[in-house]
């Protein structure tokens, strides 16, 4: 096991790294830009490191800073989190170059599933059923309004290198199509430095559902359950619970072996989530794969009783994995609320100070988040401020102790979207277990909520 490792992020997941590791009794590093100085995850490191100024670019994406923090202090690993460089397969190049471990998948897994497009050329290689849709970037809108025409309305347009919606739009014709081609294609270069962009067929009120597999350098591939993830806005997810109360024991277990092959088929190792699409006929498809820890991954940790992060050290080090799939038992259920800096009518951003914080307490709740009374949300990093999960024996009993610790939640100073939660939580939809992917645009009415 590692003696020291440095956390290349921030907020609340490099603070949940640095708390398993003050249980293993690891020494930990931090790495902070001049905006989050005062941060508490900076506090609770053993040690922390300046790289660089408050925008992105010149400090988490600064691969040469923390690199240079990671020699200075001796860490002899890096645990990148999730976002950022998480996924950046020179970046994991980069740590190997330098005789450091990238607590990660390896870099050739990284490049395969980095790329939308390639995913699904890899996953239909190894017989995972995928979307109808292209498989080459389009060269251009022409050869857009060709494919789709072959395929047929309505689509979605996708950057192949795209995330968190970004890049992605629903298409119904092809003067939509038209108007979004080239807006998609510019701010997918924008954020990802890829232009590249692909059709799928469009599946009507899908549930978005995952797979989170753990896996080892010693050939063990283990499915951890399911997590249901179709609560979105903005194509960015904001409910999740694991298990899904969707899906029915044959399908469930008809995803958990495809998520397994699916990641043995590409020597995958650490921590991985395999996602899917599913239809109301309980088909479903391979979305994509994502090569790092979840900011879901509490609720699976919730009803399997695993640390996850522990188990991606282990396997970065070299160990094997401390259970097999027969052991991972499914114990209740467990929901996760995120928690946004946003206003709850526009889903826009809502910076600023935070004069006045509390976080709700009591059995089966659990909270994971690294500001304060007194934290400043900045507009320079996304506006997530923490989750909030709840356990229980039953889903009811989750939802009920959910209900409540959104009730017990104060933030003043800032809107949250903590009024919109609550009322998809209390909505007869979500406690019937009916959470489309058109969930929010559905039931939600941003007109009754009262904002914080």
């Amino acid at each position: 096991m590692f003696s020291k490792i440095l956390i290349a992020n921030r907020g609340e997941i490099a603070l949940r790294v640095i708390r398993t590791c003050q249980k293993l009794g690891i020494a930990t590093v931090a790495v902070y830009s001049e905006a989050d100085k005062e941060g508490l995850f900076v506090r609770e490191a053993d040690e922390a490191y300046c790289i660089g100024k408050p925008q992105v670019n010149l400090s988490y994406l600064n691969v040469e800073e923390i690199i240079q923090a990671a020699k200075k202090s001796g860490a002899e690993a890096i645990h990148p989190g999730y976002g950022l460089l998480s996924e950046n397969a020179d970046f994991a190049k980069r740590c190997i170059r330098e005789g450091i471990t990238f607590i990660g998948p390896f870099p050739d897994v990284l490049e395969a599933m980095g790329s939308k497009i390639q995913a699904r050329k890899t996953m239909k290689q190894a017989g995972i059923p995928i979307i109808e849709g292209v498989n080459i970037p389009l060269k251009g809108e022409e050869e857009a309004k060709k494919a789709a025409a072959a395929i047929g309305y309505p689509l979605m347009l996708k950057a192949s290198a795209g995330g968190g919606g970004i890049g992605m739009q629903l298409v119904h014709s092809e003067e939509e199509l038209a108007k979004a081609f080239a807006g998609n294609k510019k701010r997918a270069e924008s954020f990802f430095g890829d232009g590249d962009m692909f059709l799928e067929k469009y599946i009507e009120a899908p549930h978005h559902i995952e797979v989170q597999i753990m896996a080892d350098s010693f050939g063990q591939t283990v499915p951890l359950w399911e997590r249901e993830c179709s609560i979105q806005r903005r194509h960015q997810k904001v409910v999740e619970e694991a298990p899904s109360p969707f899906i029915s024991e044959e399908t469930r277990q008809k995803m958990l072996d495809a998520a397994v092959q699916a990641a043995a088929s590409i020597g995958y190792v650490n921590a991985g989530t395999i996602e899917f699409l599913v239809d109301r006929e309980q088909k479903f498809y391979f979305l994509e794969m994502n090569t790092r820890l979840q900011v879901e991954h509490p609720v699976t940790e919730e009803i399997t009783g695993l640390d996850l992060v522990e188990e991606q050290l282990k396997v970065a080090s070299g160990e094997k994995l401390s259970f097999t799939r027969q052991e991972v038992k499914r114990n209740g259920h467990a929901i996760e609320v995120r928690i946004y800096a946003e206003d709850p009518n526009t889903f826009f951003p809502s910076p600023g100070k935070i004069t006045e914080f509390q976080l709700p307490s009591g059995k089966g709740v659990r909270n994971e988040c690294a500001i304060e009374a007194g934290s400043q949300v900045t507009p320079f990093y996304d506006p997530m401020i923490g989750k909030l999960i709840t356990w229980g024996a039953t889903r009811e009993e989750a939802c009920k102790r959910m209900k409540a610790a959104l009730d017990q939640y104060k933030v003043e100073g800032i809107k949250t979207n903590i009024p919109m939660l609550k009322q998809v939580i209390a909505h007869e939809q979500f406690l019937k277990g009916m959470t489309t992917t058109h969930f929010v645009s559905d039931y939600y009415v941003p007109e009754k909520v009262q904002t914080n």
